[in-house]
């Protein structure tokens, strides 16, 4: 869906604002050139005042990507579009971010043992308006949105969780299992992209970058 405007995006400064492997693996695997500056964005937004759990990874995500625009401007080291993301997992209403414990991980992979549970990742594309620095928060046009996937994941017994949490995978990973590595053993099936479980919805995003930048009279 790229190829007919890599050339574009090729002559664009893009910076990552997430310090993720996973999003810089995705990213990479398309072929984008980008910068990674991860954001220093405390993530401390509260749940509660957001009706909806994508609006809250959205918003997160616009957070952090300011962030690291902001600083960049300060700095007066600009780019051009400015990548930011946010990715929850939720059950019952609840959202599992990283294990804060070994113990956490144990209950949060059994309360997921032969359910459904669902993925939302929020993302934020910014582009300043003047000269790439971006110095105010009035200062950008700003794309966003969401992707939810749902994933199911197979009867787990406690020795099959513990063993799997022993590997140390779970520990940096939103809901305690990463997909696109031991973790994928324990996943049954998912509806929906994959990729968003791993963190980035790049079907989606590839469309947005079309969206901005394949038409010839559109602003680039």
């Amino acid at each position: 869906m790229l190829q007919p405007i890599m050339h574009v995006l090729n002559a664009k400064k893009i910076v990552l604002a997430s310090g993720s492997p996973r999003r810089k693996q995705i990213l990479e695997n398309i072929g984008l050139k980008f910068e990674v500056i991860p954001s220093l964005f405390e993530e401390n937004l509260d749940k509660t005042k957001f009706e909806h759990v994508y609006d809250f990874v959205k918003e997160t995500a616009r957070k952090k990507v300011l962030d690291v625009a902001m600083r960049m401007g300060k700095q007066k080291t600009c780019s051009d579009l400015y990548i930011g993301a946010d990715t929850v997992v939720t059950m019952d209403n609840q959202i599992y971010e990283k294990p804060t414990s070994v113990e956490n991980a144990f209950e949060t992979l059994s309360k997921f043992s032969g359910r459904y549970h669902t993925v939302y990742t929020g993302v934020v594309l910014l582009r300043p308006k003047a000269d790439g620095c971006l110095t105010s928060e009035e200062g950008y046009h700003m794309s966003q949105f969401h992707e939810t996937t749902e994933v199911l994941m197979t009867d787990m017994t406690p020795e099959v969780i513990q063993a799997y949490i022993d590997t140390g995978e779970p520990m940096d990973k939103a809901g305690g299992y990463g997909i696109q590595a031991l973790g994928s053993t324990l996943v049954e099936g998912i509806k929906g992209d994959y990729f968003n479980v791993m963190g980035f919805p790049v079907f989606r995003f590839a469309k947005e970058l079309v969206s901005l930048y394949g038409q010839p009279n559109k602003e680039t």
